[in-house]
């Protein structure tokens, strides 16, 4: 199999990691996130206007470049790499390509919107009693003459703080745990509005989240996108791109934080020599790098996986989420006691890279999660 990028993939993983390299500077986006608005609105205008790289994994038809799961794969990776707080993973993966298999006048401006960089749009799927399975949804959506009322609670929805809509699971038939029967909804998040309570904080990752509790909020027909009740096969499409997409801005984060030990080591002096003249520290950076290339690879493989079959495309991803789960956790850990004490100051980088690569093990679906899923597929 040939793994070599073409020439306008190679262009566009050159340009946005010059422009990170340039202009993304960690010590403003972790001030951002901590005092400020929690992102940097002028670098999410910069990634649509000057890069394009919001619409880069869409096709031309939703108002994208006509690029696919490689190019989502470099982007993520790059910002990753750059530690970058902006929700690319939760709108354009996630979010535009929900609405862009729905179809539709209202999902296809939407989408067109998030490529200019004027929207940002964020998906509530996990629920209090659901765990980590989507398809297990209380949410309900009932029927109340042209209009929906939607009633339930949502949690962990990342980006929904920095959002203008997001996207609700919902379930207008069948029982709690089935898979028919699920519908997608856009609402507006208005926080004011009657029927809906938002409630923001910060996670651990220097993320914004949200908890979501909706009671009978009245929404309009054109609010469910696509057919009522068969919305799963794009939610579970959705899942494993967004799990796919993690998976590289994991490999990204622990490139850089094996780059940074390794320099580390380099000048932290001890009994007179470099910290990296000690065999024993070599073997630890050797095990880091061996961990970093498998995680490389699984990724790949995964985004590879991503247009074809139902079940590849979940064992694919579910590997590679079991894989870079574990290599997240090991780097992550490594990086932290190579660097001592300091490692976990707010003034050293590795530190923050240490708390994104443990927040990536949990998102759209654990380690385990992902383990056990893995076992469940192969035994089919």
């Amino acid at each position: 199999m040939d793994f070599t990028l073409t020439d306008e993939q190679e262009l566009l993983r050159g340009g946005l990691t010059r422009f990170l390299a340039t202009r993304y500077d960690l010590e403003k986006s972790r001030t951002a996130a901590k005092t400020g608005p929690g992102w940097q609105p002028e670098i999410w205008r910069a990634f649509a206007e000057e890069l394009g790289i919001l619409g880069a994994a869409l096709p031309e038809e939703a108002g994208g470049i006509g690029g696919g799961p490689v190019e989502m794969m470099l982007i993520a990776e790059a910002l990753g790499h750059a530690l970058v707080i902006e929700p690319y993973v939760d709108t354009a993966v996630v979010a535009a390509g929900l609405l862009h298999r729905a179809g539709g006048d209202t999902a296809t401006a939407l989408v067109e919107k998030i490529v200019a960089g004027d929207a940002v749009v964020s998906l509530a799927a996990t629920e209090p009693t659901s765990g980590e399975h989507w398809r297990d949804v209380s949410t309900t959506a009932r029927r109340d003459g042209d209009d929906w009322l939607l009633s339930g609670a949502k949690i962990v929805s990342t980006a929904t703080p920095l959002a203008g809509h997001v996207l609700v699971t919902a379930r207008t038939a069948g029982e709690r745990a089935d898979t028919d029967g699920i519908s997608l909804f856009l609402v507006e998040i208005d926080s004011a509005a009657a029927g809906i309570e938002l409630h923001s904080y910060r996670t651990i990752d220097d993320r914004r989240a949200a908890d979501i509790v909706f009671d009978d909020l009245r929404l309009p027909s054109a609010a469910l996108l696509g057919h009522e009740g068969g919305a799963w096969p794009s939610i579970a499409r959705a899942r494993d791109e967004g799990a796919a997409a993690i998976c590289a801005e994991a490999v990204g984060c622990m490139r850089k934080a094996l780059a940074d030990t390794v320099e580390y080591c380099k000048q932290r002096q001890q009994f007179g020599q470099p910290i990296g003249s000690f065999q024993v520290l070599q073997h630890r950076m050797v095990d880091m790098y061996m961990e970093v290339e498998q995680a490389a690879a699984a990724a790949l493989l995964a985004t590879l996986k991503l247009d074809g079959d139902a079940d590849d495309r979940a064992r694919a991803v579910s590997a590679a989420k079991a894989t870079v789960g574990r290599a997240a956790r090991f780097v992550g850990q490594q990086a932290v006691q190579l660097h001592g004490g300091m490692g976990m100051t707010e003034e050293l980088a590795i530190g923050h890279y240490f708390k994104r690569l443990t927040a990536l093990q949990f998102e759209f679906g654990s380690t385990d999660h992902h383990l056990t899923r893995y076992a469940e597929l192969t035994r089919r």
